[in-house]
């Protein structure tokens, strides 16, 4: 095991930014090279805490020779959005400094390009330095995980189409309740790595076999428990034996059987007005169309001053704000369905 630091200079003077890097040597040149993150979104932590346990997997693996993939591990990606914390609130998910959502506006380039993602780094921002840091990693590898967590959730995980159904196994391992086909036109970390990939040759793939990239979504941001990360860590362990890249008890990873679904049948539940948000239905339930989904107190103690929010068609609740107030348009769910939304969706990520 080689750990190692990246040091990004500061945009101002006497200020810098550590990310650790944790690297394990494989021993079979053909086996695929993993790298895996978490907590690009500094506040996002169930998946440092299930690399943190499967670090301690691979120590003894090491040990005991059984290393055959070269495996890097970036546990805590941003120390940038870390170190943001406004009136003791930890800030994780935006840059304070350009507004920019630390998952967008990585660098789309081909793969041949890969090197001159880190030329003359320091003529860059700050943040864009670790972007740039964090994806000339990433392409370097053949499998990419970029753990991340949703506000209250099931377990599941955004998968660009051209990885699936080749991805079912990590979505079994880790027993998603969801699988998200993403459509590859956004700018965040995980597509900027598809999207090099399938740029390798002047003829984009549609289809890239022994590659993966995932987001990979760990239920909620509460969700930071020992027992949990343990599972997960199992979980992720067992896929990383069947894949070849570690030795260990022959894994049993059954077929897939959640909730497949592209982005386009995904219901966003928006709030439309301002309110109080009483909540009718749970993450992991399954509605049905016209089904009470929420209660807006728009204004209270009047006549008439609520709002029933009814299921617009059938599907899994899959995530749900926490927070029990909302702006107007404020989103308060994803329900995955089995037919597409009415709604109008633009290409690209379901949310900023």
């Amino acid at each position: 095991m080689d750990i190692s630091e990246i040091v990004i200079r500061g945009d101002t003077p006497g200020v810098e930014w550590r990310l650790p890097v944790i690297r394990f040597k494989g021993s079979d040149a053909k086996a695929p090279k993993i790298y895996i993150q978490a907590a690009l979104h500094a506040n996002e932590l169930p998946g440092t805490a299930l690399l943190h346990f499967l670090c301690e997997k691979l120590r003894q693996a090491d040990a005991d020779g059984k290393i055959f993939s070269d495996i890097t591990i970036v546990p805590q990606a941003n120390p940038i959005g870390t170190a943001q914390s406004h009136f003791g609130e930890l800030q994780g998910r935006f840059d304070l400094g350009s507004r920019t959502n630390f998952n967008r506006e990585f660098p789309l380039i081909g793969l041949s390009e890969r090197e001159t993602l880190i030329d003359d780094l320091e003529r860059y921002p700050v943040v864009e330095q670790l972007k740039r840091q964090l994806l000339h990693m990433a392409l370097g590898a053949d499998l990419m995980l970029d753990l991340h967590c949703d506000d209250e959730s099931v377990q599941y995980t955004y998968v660009d189409e051209a990885f699936w159904p080749e991805a079912a196994d990590l979505a079994s391992a880790l027993d998603m309740e969801a699988v998200f086909l993403a459509d590859g036109e956004s700018s965040a970390f995980e597509e900027a790595v598809g999207y090099a990939w399938k740029h390798e040759t002047a003829e984009k793939a549609k289809r890239l076999p022994g590659r993966l990239a995932v987001t990979v979504e760990l239920r909620g941001t509460r969700d930071v428990y020992p027992d949990m990360a343990r599972k997960d860590a199992e979980g992720l362990w067992r896929f990383l034996v069947a894949r070849g890249a570690v030795g260990g008890a022959a894994a049993t990873i059954e077929p897939y059987r959640g909730k497949v679904t592209p982005l386009d049948n995904i219901e966003m539940i928006r709030a439309p007005q301002a309110g109080a948000v009483l909540f009718h239905r749970d993450i992991g339930d399954t509605v049905a169309a016209g089904d009470l989904l929420a209660t807006i107190i728009t204004t209270p103690g009047m006549e008439g001053g609520a709002i029933d929010i009814h299921a617009p068609q059938a599907g899994l609740v899959a995530t749900r704000t926490s927070q029990r107030f909302a702006r107007r348009r404020d989103n308060l769910m994803k329900i995955a369905c089995d037919e597409p939304t009415k709604a109008v969706r633009k290409p690209g990520a379901l949310e900023a």
